[in-house]
C-alpha cells in the first residue's frame, strides 16, 4: 500500500500521536483540535483521497491509503475514526483488534447490531471506544446537565427538540453516500439530539415515529419525527429535516461552529414540576411567587463559560489513553443513542410502538448473530 512517511522520529516525540482516519471537514476539525492540545500531536492521516495527501505533506505527517498498513507502521497511541458511517465498525474492530484506543465519530455504526459487536469486543479487549457526541464536552450542556440534575426545574415532565435546517444539493452530490439509505438525518443529524435528550433527561424506553421520503428523490427520509417516554415518566417529542428553511437547529442556536449563521433561538425546551429550561441559550423559567398559571413567570440567564467542545473532547480522549478517566461517551454510551435512532428508523417504517431494551448498566442486547448475550457495563474497566 502507499505511504509517505514524515521526517520527525518517534521516540524524539513524548506526546501522544494520534492518527485521523478520513481526512473530510470533520477529520480536519480533529486535526485543528489536536494542535491546541498539549501534549498531543497528528502522526499519521489515513485517506486515500489526492486531497489528503496533499494534506497530509501540508502537515508534514505520514500518509496512507489504507488502515491496516498505517496501524503496522505507526502504532499510534491513539485513532481517531472521521470516516463514511458503513466503514466504523470494521475500521473500529482494526483499532480494538490492535489494542489501540479508539474514537469514533458519531453515529457509532449505521448497524446497530454490528455496532453491539464491536462495544462487546472493545469491553472484552480492555480497548477504549469513544464516540464523538461532543456536544456533551460544550459547557453550557455541561451547565444545563447540573442545573437539571440538581432540581432546578424539579422533576423532568416533557422535552422537545427541534432539528430543522436546509442542506444544499451540493452536500450531497460531494457524497453519494449521504443519498443512500441509512444516511438520513435521522441517523446523520438525530443520533446528536437523542445522544443530549438521553444525558439530560434520562434514558429513553419506547419510541413511536414517522417519517417522509426525501422530496429529492434520494433513498432516505428528509424528515421525521418521534414521540420519547423516559424511564423516568417524562414525556418527549423531536422532529428533525435536512429540506426545511428554519432558525430552529443547535448548529444556528449554539454558536458552537463558525461555518452556520446563528440566530437568537433555541432548539430545545426542557419542562419540569418546578420550572423550565431552553437551550443552547440557558434561560430558566421559574414562577415568581408560587407554582401558578396566574402569577408572574420570570426569565433567569445562567452563565457559563465558554470553551470549543472538539478541542474539550480531544483533551478527554488523551485523558482516557492515558488512563486518567473514563470515556465520557463510551462506545456503550454511543450504543444506546444508536438504539434509539435504530427504535426510530423501525418504528418510522413499521408505523408501530417500539420499545427499546433496559438501559441499565447490565443490558441484553440480540448479538450479530441474534442471540442475547448478557454484557456488562465496563466503562470504568477500559479506561485503564
Amino acid at each position: 500500500m502507499s505511504s509517505e512517511q514524515s521526517n520527525t522520529p518517534h521516540g524524539a516525540n513524548p506526546e501522544l500521536r494520534f492518527a485521523i482516519a478520513g481526512f473530510g471537514l470533520v477529520g480536519q476539525r480533529h486535526a485543528d483540535a489536536i494542535k491546541q492540545v498539549v501534549g498531543t500531536s497528528v502522526c499519521a492521516i489515513v485517506d486515500p483521497s489526492d486531497a489528503a495527501k496533499v494534506a497530509a505533506r501540508g502537515l508534514n505527517v505520514a500518509w496512507y491509503d489504507d488502515l491496516q498498513s498505517m496501524i503496522h507502521a505507526e502504532a499510534p497511541d491513539g485513532i481517531i475514526l472521521s470516516t463514511p458511517t458503513k466503514l466504523h465498525v470494521m475500521q473500529g474492530v482494526a483499532c480494538v483488534n490492535a489494542g489501540i484506543p479508539v474514537l469514533i465519530e458519531k453515529p457509532l455504526a449505521d448497524d446497530f447490531n454490528a455496532a453491539i459487536t464491536l462495544v462487546e469486543l472493545a469491553d472484552r479487549a480492555n480497548v477504549s471506544v469513544l464516540v464523538g457526541h461532543h456536544r456533551r464536552h460544550n459547557p453550557l450542556i455541561r451547565k444545563a446537565h447540573e442545573s437539571i440534575k440538581g432540581g432546578k426545574i424539579g422533576a423532568v415532565r416533557a422535552v422537545q427538540a427541534t432539528c430543522w435546517f436546509y442542506k444544499p444539493d451540493a452536500y450531497f452530490d460531494v457524497a453519494s453516500w449521504r443519498k443512500q439509505s441509512g444516511a438520513g438525518p435521522i441517523s446523520v443529524n438525530l443520533v446528536h439530539d437523542i445522544d443530549l435528550m438521553r444525558y439530560l433527561c434520562g434514558e429513553i424506553v419506547s419510541v413511536q415515529a414517522q417519517a417522509a421520503q426525501s422530496m429529492r428523490g434520494y433513498e432516505n427520509e428528509d424528515v421525521a419525527a418521534a414521540l420519547l417516554t423516559f424511564e423516568n415518566g417524562a414525556i418527549g417529542t423531536i422532529t428533525v429535516s435536512d429540506s426545511i428553511v428554519a432558525p430552529w437547529s443547535w448548529e444556528m442556536t449554539s454558536h458552537e461552529y463558525p461555518i452556520y449563521p446563528t440566530t437568537s433561538q433555541s432548539a430545545y425546551q426542557v419542562g419540569g414540576s418546578h420550572g423550565a429550561l431552553s437551550i443552547p441559550d440557558l434561560t430558566l423559567w421559574t414562577h415568581e411567587e408560587q407554582r401558578d398559571w396566574w402569577t408572574p413567570i420570570s426569565a433567569t440567564s445562567l452563565a457559563w463559560d465558554t470553551s470549543d467542545p472538539l478541542i474539550n473532547q480531544m483533551v478527554h480522549f488523551a485523558a482516557v489513553v492515558r488512563g486518567k478517566e473514563a470515556p465520557l461517551v463510551s462506545g456503550r454510551e454511543g450504543l444506546r443513542s444508536l438504539e434509539v435512532v435504530n427504535a426510530i428508523q423501525e418504528s418510522a417504517k413499521s408505523n408501530k410502538l417500539v420499545r427499546l431494551m433496559d438501559g441499565g448498566p447490565e443490558t441484553a442486547w440480540p448479538d450479530a448473530a441474534g442471540e442475547l448475550t448478557e454484557v456488562k457495563d465496563n466503562e470504568s474497566k477500559i479506561a485503564n
